[in-house]
């Protein structure tokens, strides 16, 4: 009877052998050194839903379904190209939402410039600004989620569109490129907005500036992919790496035109990547300093602006203090530390002109925020436009 026993026991021995060396081999999975107990976009949407409720109110809960959701996306079309390819655009039921504009309101329904004061920041209310012929964008129609096809290359290896986010055209827009203007792109990368710029074949001198190298580097590999050599290697158009923060002595009262496109938390890429993510716990001073960087950067292309020159500042966050805090203190600090006194330009009948492809917020005093809604996922993007006058 005991041998019986004891053949039983090792029966079930072998039969659990292999479940048995599983476990005594097994480590065990450690947060560090894996995955983090709270990844970068779940902290994003923590910090998002008490700051974004508070400001954005009954709005957050759309923009937040939005931000969750695929973005949508224009086709920037590339002038460059030899080929005649925007009647197949057409075909593929998305048109140029610039040019296809209300008429009526494009004309331009304010016939009287006045200069009113609020909260001690003087705007100007102007007609409708001109809009450039050659910069053309591409969407799909509102409520419309179909994707564009990968750009093609024409015979002289130029790709035919860029994909970008629709909304990012709009600070170009706001630009208002002239004839021989000399512009300056304080930090152009990747190159979206560079390329809308260079679209308008309208400038006389155009400066790229990022601070960082790698990027700048990818900078280069979109505009090779998109403009001609010859271009690339004129004189016109120079691509540097320096601080942006420091432009001001490097170049002053210089440019006609300046784009501050800062870097931001970059809301979309946020809540959907832990790649790169600016909510990562070591990235957390970096994202805190964000405020006054931005300021930095704004002052630096205001003092590189020509008195007469125009400025705008946009980010792609719905943050306030990112938005229009840090417009309020560049007009203050322009003042006092340079003495240069700026004048805020009203951008609602810009706005108005494509109210019906973007989602606008509103109630903002200084500038205009497009806020993603599943109807017009684009965005976000704030926008502001600055003059200097003196």
């Amino acid at each position: 009877m005991p041998l019986r026993l004891d053949a039983t026991l090792l029966i079930r021995k072998i039969r659990n052998l292999r479940s048995l060396t599983f476990r005594r081999h097994r480590v065990k999975e450690k947060w560090a050194a894996s995955r983090p107990k709270h990844p970068p976009t779940s902290l994003a949407q923590q910090h998002f839903d008490v700051s974004y409720n508070t400001q954005l109110g009954p709005l957050w809960p759309s923009a937040r379904i939005a931000l969750l959701s695929e973005r949508k996306y224009g086709a920037l079309v590339n002038h460059f190209c030899n080929d005649a390819f925007v009647e197949d655009l057409h075909s593929q039921g998305c048109t140029d939402f610039i040019t296809d504009t209300d008429r009526e309101v494009q004309a331009g329904q304010v016939s009287e410039c006045k200069v009113e004061k609020c909260d001690d920041v003087v705007q100007q209310q102007l007609s409708p600004p001109h809009l450039n012929p050659n910069i053309k964008c591409f969407v799909f129609p509102r409520g419309d989620i179909t994707r564009f096809k990968p750009a093609r290359p024409d015979m002289s290896g130029l790709l035919r569109y860029y994909l970008m986010d629709a909304a990012s055209v709009l600070p170009c827009l706001a630009l208002d490129v002239h004839e021989g203007h000399n512009v300056l792109d304080l930090c152009a990368a990747p190159g979206g907005k560079s390329l809308a710029l260079l679209q308008t074949q309208a400038i006389g001198f155009l400066c790229l500036n990022d601070a960082s190298v790698s990027r700048t580097l990818r900078l280069r590999k979109v505009l090779h992919s998109y403009v001609p050599k010859q271009l690339l290697s004129h004189e016109r158009l120079r691509i540097t790496s320096f601080d942006g923060t420091k432009w001001g002595e490097i170049e002053q009262n210089t440019f006609d035109r300046v784009l501050v496109d800062v870097p931001c938390t970059t809301d979309r890429h946020s809540l959907m990547e832990d790649d790169n993510n600016i909510f990562n716990k070591s990235r957390t001073g970096e994202r805190r300093r964000l405020p006054q960087l931005q300021l930095e950067l704004l002052l630096a292309g205001v003092v590189a602006a020509t008195p007469g020159g125009e400025i705008v500042y946009s980010t792609c966050t719905l943050s306030h203090i990112q938005n229009v805090a840090v417009v309020e203190q560049a007009i203050y600090l322009a003042q006092e530390n340079h003495g240069i006194q700026l004048q805020v330009v009203d951008l609602r009948p810009l706005t108005h002109m494509f109210k019906n492809t973007f989602h606008f917020a509103s109630d903002l005093h200084l500038g205009e925020l497009v806020v993603p809604h599943l109807a017009a996922n684009f965005g976000p993007i704030y926008m502001c436009k600055l003059r200097r006058l003196t």
